[in-house]
Parts: structure tokens; sequence; C-alpha cells
């Protein structure tokens, strides 16, 4: 008899999750060129103004799926190196904190 210790009471959940991960949003280049214009600037205020994400102070990581024509300046949190090679490739350019 007697009671059922905790360890045996408490849920078995799966896994184990970070509570120190850094979540970004991603965009691809092939977003970035159908929503946006040749010279454009993109920053967290003119992705929500296109409606790409819904917080302008998100973190955002760009990602090199696609295609890109458009000289763009990016200014967002992050890069990939895929995507930095076509940005540059178009004619555009990579700004800090990338």
């Amino acid at each position: 008899g007697g009671q059922t210790p905790l360890a045996r009471r408490l849920p078995k959940l799966p896994g184990f999750r970070n509570i120190n991960r850094v979540e970004y949003l991603p965009v691809n280049v092939s977003r970035l060129e159908e929503k946006f214009e040749a010279g454009d600037v993109v920053d967290g205020a003119s992705l929500k103004a296109k409606g790409i994400i819904k917080h302008e102070d998100a973190l955002v990581k760009v990602l090199g799926d696609g295609d890109i024509t458009k000289a763009l300046t990016i200014k967002v949190d992050k890069v990939s190196a895929s995507a930095k090679a076509k940005i540059e490739a178009a004619g555009g350019k990579v700004e800090e904190p990338c």
C-alpha cells in the first residue's frame, strides 16, 4: 500500500525542449522576388507591410530556396550562405547584423 511515488504520478513527456533556443522565421529569396521591386530595402517593417511576417520585431532568416533577379538591400537578422550568394549575384547587398 501507501502513496504512489511522485515520479510514477507525473505524465511521461517525450523529448527535450531547449529553453534557450532562438527561433527564426524563414523567408525564401523566391518570396522576396515576387513581393519586392528592384532597389527596395528588406527589413522587419517592410516584410510586415508586405504581409510576409506578422510582427516586424520577429527574428527573420532569409533562405536560398528559389531564384532572385532583383537587386535588393537585405537588413534582417540572418541570411544563409546560399541566399547571400544569390542576392549578391543579382546585384543586391546584405548589410549587418547578418
